[in-house]
């Protein structure tokens, strides 16, 4: 990624960052990426190694154990994260789950969960889907039933990133059905809470080393105190909070496809057909050339995008029209650069085959790419 690091937005401070991150991930990541893989889960070793090294939810304030750093520390985890092969593992915890609660947590629930998010020590997932609602969320139909000074939840979910490792999970649930949308609670579930049990690690085609879960919840008691923000709130909660998880994606999505074209230029600068380099061909050049003004457009748009945010600018319909337009856009330099690499791409042991798998699953989930056209659509 070193065409990144002359950006505008990249200062010394930044720089020094990402270089020390890199470094990190050298060390700790990469030699282990292909075991993770295999064993469909990322080690809890190294969430508290990231812990350690103050690379876990960067925006946490000192007070509560962490950098008190502004988003772009996230968006250099994020991208080179996403650069080196990780799944949406980490980047859930440090870009999606810490925003509701550092946003939306009381007094006494930061003090309990921000500390542990920080070290690793704690793993939070967010359960939004169900087998009968994705991108509709108000089709929700886990339910959250108080009982006096505590809630009983009932329900099931699906595809819950980080589901196999959580520690606590967000739930999303109907506190008063009879109200849709303006009845939906955010509640947190311990996860050894009675009642509550983790299905099989879901076997995907891509995202390996990502523990995608189903998660279950038979009469699980929580008490009353454990309300993520207001009862009956949740869905504004939500809305509020996908500004910043679109972003995230398409900040994963850039990344990405910037490894997939750097991987492209190598091969075909390498490898030989018809008596010369696969490069020096027409046809190479000029999809090589195509795919290198798209993500000088992507690079320029994120870091309008990263800067917007941390203004507090970035509106919900141009967060979901960066989602839409990243990821459909690594999508296309995603396919383009692995049949670039011809038959190889097409072989597990080469670079491309896991960026390619791994990249399809991003126009779907955080809201699929149809469902951000809508949104786009209602702001115009």
């Amino acid at each position: 990624m070193a065409k990144t690091l002359t950006r505008p937005a990249t200062d010394e401070s930044l720089g020094m960052f990402r270089d020390q991150f890199r470094r990190f991930l050298e060390r700790e990541f990469t030699p282990n990426l292909a075991r993770w893989e295999e064993a469909g889960i990322v080690d809890r070793g190294f969430w508290l190694k990231m812990g350690e090294a103050g690379y876990l939810c960067p925006s946490v304030p000192e007070e509560h154990g962490g950098l008190g750093l502004d988003f772009r520390y996230n968006a250099v985890l994020n991208e080179e994260l996403s650069y080196a092969g990780s799944t949406d593992t980490v980047t859930l915890q440090s870009d999606i789950t810490i925003g509701y609660m550092q946003n939306h947590a009381t007094g006494a629930q930061k003090a309990k969960y921000l500390p542990r998010m920080v070290t690793g020590e704690l793993i939070v997932a967010i359960a939004m889907t169900e087998p009968g609602a994705g991108s509709d969320l108000q089709g929700v139909r886990t339910t959250a039933v108080r009982e006096g000074d505590e809630y009983v939840v009932n329900g099931s979910k699906t595809y819950i990133t980080n589901g196999q490792n959580a520690d606590l999970i967000i739930v999303v649930a109907k506190t008063n059905p009879q109200e849709g949308a303006k009845g939906t609670s955010l509640i947190l579930v311990e996860a050894d809470r009675a009642g509550f049990s983790r299905g099989r690690n879901l076997d995907k085609i891509g995202q390996f080393s990502s523990d995608t879960s189903e998660l279950f919840f038979s009469d699980v008691r929580v008490p009353v105190a454990n309300c993520l923000g207001l009862e009956n709130r949740g869905f504004v909660v939500l809305m509020n909070e996908l500004v910043q998880e679109r972003l995230s994606i398409s900040i994963s999505a850039q990344s990405a496809a910037q490894r997939a074209f750097d991987e492209a230029v190598a091969f075909t600068k390498e490898r030989t057909a018809f008596g010369q380099k696969v490069f020096q061909f027409q046809n190479t050049r000029f999809t090589l050339a195509d795919l290198s003004a798209k993500l000088q457009v992507g690079w320029a748009h994120l870091d309008w995008a990263i800067q917007r945010h941390v203004e507090g600018k970035l509106t919900a319909a141009e967060a979901s029209a960066s989602k839409l337009w990243h990821t459909e856009t690594q999508w296309e330099i995603m396919d383009a650069a692995l049949q670039l690499h011809g038959g190889a791409g097409y072989m597990n042991e080469y670079a491309i085959a896991k960026l390619w798998r791994d990249a399809r699953v991003r126009r779907i989930y955080g809201g699929s790419s149809e469902i951000m056209k809508e949104l786009v659509s209602r702001s115009i």
